[in-house]
């Protein structure tokens, strides 16, 4: 799309841009085919989890539901990419916004060393995020795991459908995770911008905001892409082939689906405000890094005190338990016999 709007713009760069904004409009204008693709995934998914719940066992069904989800997350995929090739336009958009306020005087050069340094910390950012994201969900599922745990225990007769499980209490787990594993992501998307205009300057952060864009893009579609083809290839063997359930194919499938899940329902997809925020701070802190384009006491306080918020984040968002440290199925089953 960017080089179709080179090509008919004949390199004129604010023609370009122009050309830029004019496919983002295009993209949107298809906005309710693409939100009723995406919404027949949620809604497959959804139908096949209460067909499970309710206990069914026709083979044929079964597999109706399964090619249903398949196909759901096929949507899923396709659609995201249309998310991020909008969240790459109105990135671009804003970086050409970016580049007008700085001035017809200012030139983004790779061969500077603050912009190569700002251009190295601009793709690495999305990795960080990621990797956050990532290890929240991990976190996540396994406080609802020791949750499910306990209720086994302290509750009998749930296996047996005797009593009800107390749902409120993994719902609550969940939805402080969620909102407590927001904090470090949404640090680093607005601090880090800020540490970089105001510590290397109006270029560097051009540069930054060229390479979060750069890699942010790919890693995004990488991550939706792979997670729906894991997802995917675990239904495929659960259908009968390369031995069914419980053979080792299904084992590594079980494994990538649990990779694949984070991927393109939560890093993928999350990657696409990641950029937006990144080009939007930098786009209104433009005016004020060019005008204190000099490093002092006052800078320096605050970029200390920002990349201490950020590693402040961190440190809390991973010195939480993964998961390693918990049982597993048989030596809880081992541990619940003995006591």
């Amino acid at each position: 799309a960017i080089f179709s709007a080179i090509i008919i713009a004949g390199g004129d760069g604010k023609f370009v841009l122009y050309g830029v904004s004019l496919i983002g409009i295009g993209m949107l204008s298809i906005t309710g085919i693409i939100v009723s693709m995406d919404t027949f995934g949620p809604v497959a998914d959804n139908a096949n989890g209460i067909f499970e719940m309710a206990g069914e066992t026709d083979k044929k069904a079964q597999n109706i539901m399964a090619n249903l989800d398949a196909v759901g997350n096929t949507t899923k995929a396709i659609t995201k990419g249309f998310a991020i090739a909008s969240a790459v336009i109105a990135a671009i958009s804003l970086f050409g916004s970016f580049l007008a306020i700085m001035g017809k005087g200012a030139h983004i050069r790779i061969d500077q060393p603050a912009v190569f340094v700002g251009l190295l910390i601009g793709g690495s950012v999305p990795y960080l995020f990621s990797s956050l994201t990532i290890r929240a969900v991990g976190r996540g599922a396994m406080a609802v795991v020791k949750e499910v745990r306990r209720q086994f225990k302290d509750i009998p007769g749930i296996m047996e459908y005797k009593n009800k499980p107390d749902y409120a209490a993994v719902t609550d787990i969940v939805t402080k995770t969620a909102l407590r594993e927001l904090i470090a992501p949404g640090l680093l998307a607005i601090v880090t911008p800020i540490i970089i205009g105001l510590v290397f300057h109006a270029e560097a952060l051009g540069g930054f905001l060229a390479g979060a864009i750069l890699s942010g893009q790919l890693l995004a579609v990488f991550m939706s892409n792979a997670g729906g083809a894991w997802d995917n290839a675990k239904k495929f063997i659960e259908d009968g082939n390369y031995g069914g359930k419980g053979s080792e194919a299904h084992y590594a499938t079980v494994i990538g689906d649990t990779v694949g899940d984070p991927f393109k329902d939560t890093s993928g997809p999350a990657l696409d405000p990641l950029i937006k925020v990144i080009n939007l701070v930098s786009l209104l802190i433009a005016p004020i890094i060019i005008k204190f384009s000099k490093l002092n006491w006052t800078i320096g306080i605050i970029s200390g005190i920002g990349l201490a918020l950020i590693i402040a984040a961190i440190w809390i968002s991973k010195r939480d338990s993964f998961g390693a440290d918990e049982k597993t199925a048989d030596e809880e089953e081992i541990a619940f016999q003995e006591a």
